[in-house]
C-alpha cells in the first residue's frame, strides 16, 4: 500500500492518493472525503468507528479530497450527519448530470481537476467548524468548548452533528484517539500516552481504542487511513 497527502490550497482540506491491494483499517476522524476510484466519484461520510477497507482487486487506486474541520458540508452541499458511516455515489447527492461533468474532468486531470473544482466550491463563511475542531482536537471539554464558541451545549451538539457527523462528545473521543495513536506510533509508552492525551489511565486508553477500532493500541501501531 502506498499513500501520500498534501494541502489542497484551502484550510482544512487535503489532497490524498493511495494505491495497493492490501486491506487497510480506516480510522474515524470526523471528516468527509470526495473520492475518485478511476471510474466514478463517491463521498465517504464520517465514520463513527473504524472499518476495514478491502480493495476490489490488485492495484486499486484512489485520488481524493479530505474535508476536515467542518469544511465538507458547505462544499458538498450535504450535512455530515446525513452521511454518517456511509459511502455514496456523488450522483446521488448532486444528480447525474452535475456529477458526470466533474467526473469527466477528474478522469482527464485527476487531482488537478479536484483542486480546480475546490477553488470554485463554496467555503464556510462561519469559522465555527474550524474553532470547534481545533478546541476539541486539543482536548478541550465539551462544556468549555461550547462556552468558548458562544453556544449552549445543546446547540453545540446540533451544530457538531451537521459539521462532523456526530456530537461534540463523540468528536472528542475520535480526535483523542487520533492523538493517542500518533504518540503510540512514535514509540511513547502507553501509560505516558494515556496521561498526555486525557485518558484516566492506561486501562481507559485501551478500552477506548478497543471500542472505537475493535483492536488494541499495539495492534494499531501500523494502521493507516487511506480512503
Amino acid at each position: 500500500m502506498t499513500y501520500s497527502e498534501r494541502p489542497a490550497g484551502r484550510p482544512g482540506v487535503t489532497v490524498w492518493q493511495s494505491a495497493g491491494s492490501s486491506p487497510s483499517l480506516i480510522l474515524p476522524d470526523g471528516c468527509l472525503d470526495l473520492m475518485w476510484d478511476g471510474e466514478h466519484l463517491h463521498v465517504a461520510g464520517p465514520d463513527s468507528t473504524a472499518h476495514l477497507h478491502v480493495p476490489r482487486g490488485d492495484g486499486e487506486r484512489w485520488t481524493a479530497l479530505r474535508f476536515g474541520a467542518g469544511t465538507g458540508p458547505v462544499a458538498l452541499g450535504v450535512p455530515a450527519d446525513a452521511l454518517l458511516d456511509r459511502r455514496v455515489p456523488l450522483a446521488d447527492l448532486w444528480g447525474t448530470r452535475r456529477a458526470a461533468a466533474l467526473e469527466r474532468r477528474v478522469a482527464t486531470d485527476g487531482a488537478t481537476a479536484l483542486e480546480n473544482w475546490l477553488r470554485r466550491a463554496p467555503a464556510p463563511e462561519d469559522p465555527l467548524g474550524e474553532r470547534v475542531f481545533t478546541l476539541i482536537g486539543a482536548g478541550t471539554p465539551v462544556a468549555r468548548t461550547a462556552d468558548r464558541v458562544g453556544l449552549s451545549p445543546r446547540q453545540l451538539q446540533r451544530r457538531s452533528r451537521e459539521l462532523f457527523g456526530y456530537g461534540a462528545g463523540h468528536l472528542l473521543r475520535v480526535l483523542r484517539l487520533q492523538r493517542a495513536l500518533a504518540r503510540t506510533r512514535a514509540g511513547i509508552p502507553p501509560a505516558r500516552v494515556a496521561a498526555e492525551t486525557g485518558y484516566c489511565d492506561q486501562a481507559h486508553l485501551s478500552r477506548e481504542v478497543k471500542a472505537l477500532t475493535g483492536r488494541t493500541p499495539g495492534q494499531l501501531s501500523g494502521a493507516n487511513r487511506s480512503t
